[in-house]
């Protein structure tokens, strides 16, 4: 039997996605009544009773961007302590965590960012998940997933045509799942390097272009790095 792995955030935009295409993983979706991750007493309960092997911590807080600038009190609550409340439950029952991080955690300013490079967040979004990110580090039988990803429809009508980045769509991520999930440490997620507007007009013609300011705080160059997960897709 294949092994059970939880999925935290199981209402999530991702999630939906990936119960929908899901077709080679043991999976059972959890959201917050089933396990609330800033209740430790939620978690240990919920793995004592469905004894998982493996957890997909996908709960958190993202977007609006915004957010995570007017209100950090949540940011941090819901992206580095709860994330820290299921890291150590995780030690406790011997249950690997595979926490979906963000491309974000890089500068976005020379692209290419490989895993071993040094991370400085631009923003409070990616401050929180590399916040996450610190914890899930401490235990040795763990997997970061450093994702650039979108849903489809693309949720906006305009997209940058100067900002490069890996974006890649859920499903794809969906796809890729399964190839990944015995490995540990930490590994770059996303698609082709490429324009936001360029990634986006291939599933919408009606895109319109709109070009990031010079003084813009949005760094230009997003790209993450992939070699590290096509050598383990090659395999």
């Amino acid at each position: 039997m294949k092994p059970l792995i939880l999925v935290t955030g199981g209402n999530g935009r991702f999630a939906k996605i990936l119960k929908k295409e899901n077709k080679k993983l043991n999976l059972k979706f959890l959201n917050k009544k089933d396990l609330n991750i800033l209740n430790q007493n939620s978690i240990e309960k919920c793995f004592a009773k469905l004894k998982p092997k493996i957890v997909f911590h996908c709960a958190g807080l993202s977007r609006p961007m915004k957010i995570h600038e007017v209100n950090i009190s949540k940011s941090i609550d819901l992206n580095i302590i709860g994330t820290a409340n299921m890291v150590k439950a995780c030690e406790k029952y011997n249950v690997k965590i595979i926490y979906f991080s963000t491309g974000y955690v890089y500068e976005g300013k020379k692209g290419n960012y490989s895993e071993k490079d040094p991370v400085k967040p631009f923003n409070n979004y990616g401050l929180s998940k590399l916040g996450g990110e610190t914890s899930v580090m401490m235990y040795k039988n763990s997997l970061i997933l450093r994702i650039t990803m979108m849903e489809k429809p693309f949720p906006y009508k305009k997209a940058y045509n100067n900002l490069i980045s890996n974006f890649m769509y859920h499903d794809d991520l969906v796809k890729i799942l399964p190839f990944i999930v015995n490995q540990t440490g930490i590994i770059n997620i996303g698609g082709k390097k490429q324009s936001i507007y360029d990634f986006v007009k291939k599933t919408n013609k009606n895109i319109t272009k709109y070009k990031l300011s010079k003084n813009s705080k949005l760094p230009k160059n997003q790209t993450m790095n992939l070699n590290q997960l096509k050598k383990i897709l090659k395999k």
